[in-house]
C-alpha cells in the first residue's frame, strides 16, 4: 500500500487532456492527490496551478491549485490544432512519469490520450499505442490491456491489428500469457484471491462445433479444458453474442476477448463514461481513461473528465491493494 500522489501525464496538448486535468482537480482536490506533468501554457487560461518540484508536496498543492511538475515543450499549444513540434515533449512526458512510478515517488501513473499519428509526424514514435511503448519502458515483452467499469472488465487478446491478421496474431501463447497476466494482475490489484475467467470464441457461435471456424476445435477448446482450476476459474470459448449480458456477467470476473472490437464495443455501450483502460504485466500501475484526444471539442470547455476521474480512482485503489 503507498499513499504517494499519481503521476498524470499531459497527453497530447492540443487534445482534451490538459482541459480534463483541471476538471480532475476541480473535482476530487486534496481527496485524490495527483499532479500534472507537463507544460503550464498548454493548461487553460486563468488555470490556477501550483508548480512543484517534489510530488511528494501534490497534496499541499491541491488545496491551492492544479499541482503541476513543469516540463518545458517546444512550442506553445492550439486546441484542437495537434503540432509535431510537441511530438517529442509528448514521449519525455511519458518517460518522466515511468521514472517517478519506478523510483516510488509516484504510486501510479494515469495517462492523457495521445495521437499516435502525431508522434510518428513528429518523433518517428515505433508503437502501435501508449500501452506497448510503456511495456517497452519496463523492459517487459507482454502486456495486456484491461477496460474496467462497475458493470464490466474485459480483456481483448489482440489489440492494434486488423481483423484479417488476428486468426494470425492469436496462438495457443498469446491465449494463454493473456489468462495468465489478467489473473495474476485480478489478484494483484483488485483483490480477487481466486479470478473467474470467461474466455470468447473467436469465431460466431464459438465455432459451432467447426461448422463456423476451426479455431476451437483446433485448439482453443483444449487449451480452457486443461487450465488448472486450482487458484482460478477458466471456461469457455463462449460465444460471443451471449457473454455480455446482465446474468451472463454475473458468472465471471473478466472476460477475455480474442480481438479488440470484441472486447470494447460491450464495455463502451454498458458503460461509456465510466470506463477505464488498465495495463496489466507492467511493473508499476497505470490507468487511464478509455477515450481519445477529441481534438473536435478541444478548448470549448464540454469535454467530460469522468473517464480520467475514474482512472485516477482506479490506479488509487490499485496502489492501495498492493501489500505494504
Amino acid at each position: 500500500m503507498t499513499d504517494a500522489p499519481i503521476a498524470l501525464s499531459c497527453g497530447d496538448p492540443a487534445g482534451i487532456g490538459p482541459e480534463l486535468a483541471v476538471k480532475a482537480w476541480r473535482a476530487l482536490g486534496q481527496d485524490l492527490p495527483f499532479f500534472w506533468i507537463g507544460d503550464p501554457r498548454h493548461l487553460p487560461k486563468d488555470t490556477p496551478i501550483v508548480p512543484i518540484q517534489d510530488p511528494a508536496d501534490a497534496q499541499r498543492a491541491a488545496a491551492e491549485g492544479l499541482a503541476v511538475l513543469p516540463h518545458p515543450f517546444a512550442a506553445e499549444a492550439r486546441p484542437g490544432t495537434p503540432s509535431a513540434e510537441n511530438a517529442a515533449g509528448v514521449i519525455e512526458v511519458l518517460k518522466r512519469a515511468v521514472a517517478l512510478v519506478q523510483t516510488g515517488q509516484a504510486a501510479a501513473m494515469t495517462t492523457a490520450p495521445i495521437s499516435k499519428q502525431v508522434l510518428i509526424d513528429g518523433a518517428d514514435f515505433a508503437y502501435p499505442g501508449h500501452t506497448e511503448f510503456l511495456a517497452a519502458l519496463a523492459g517487459v515483452e507482454r502486456v495486456v490491456m484491461m477496460l474496467a467499469s462497475p458493470a464490466l472488465r474485459v480483456v481483448p487478446a489482440t489489440i492494434h491489428i486488423p481483423l484479417s491478421q488476428v486468426p494470425q496474431a492469436l496462438t495457443r501463447q498469446c491465449l494463454s500469457d493473456t489468462i495468465t497476466i489478467t489473473a495474476d494482475g485480478l489478484r494483484r490489484f483488485f483483490g480477487i484471491a481466486h479470478p473467474r475467467i470467461a474466455v470468447a470464441g473467436l469465431n460466431p457461435h464459438a465455432g459451432e462445433g467447426g461448422k463456423l471456424g476451426q479455431e476451437e476445435i483446433r485448439w482453443i477448446n483444449a487449451l480452457v479444458a486443461e487450465w488448472p482450476q486450482t487458484d482460478m476459474t477458466v471456461t469457455g470459448p463462449h460465444p460471443a453474442d451471449t457473454m455480455f449480458h446482465e446474468a451472463a456477467r454475473s458468472r465471471y470476473d473478466v472476460a477475455i476477448a480474442m480481438y479488440h472490437d470484441q472486447a470494447l464495443i460491450p464495455i463502451k455501450t454498458l458503460d461509456f463514461d465510466l470506463g477505464v483502460n488498465v495495463t496489466l504485466g507492467l511493473p508499476f500501475i497505470r490507468t487511464s481513461p478509455d477515450h481519445g484526444t477529441a481534438f473536435d471539442i478541444a478548448g470549448q470547455g464540454i469535454a467530460n473528465p469522468t473517464s480520467l476521474i475514474e482512472a485516477l480512482k482506479c490506479a488509487r485503489q490499485m496502489a492501495r491493494a498492493q501489500p505494504a
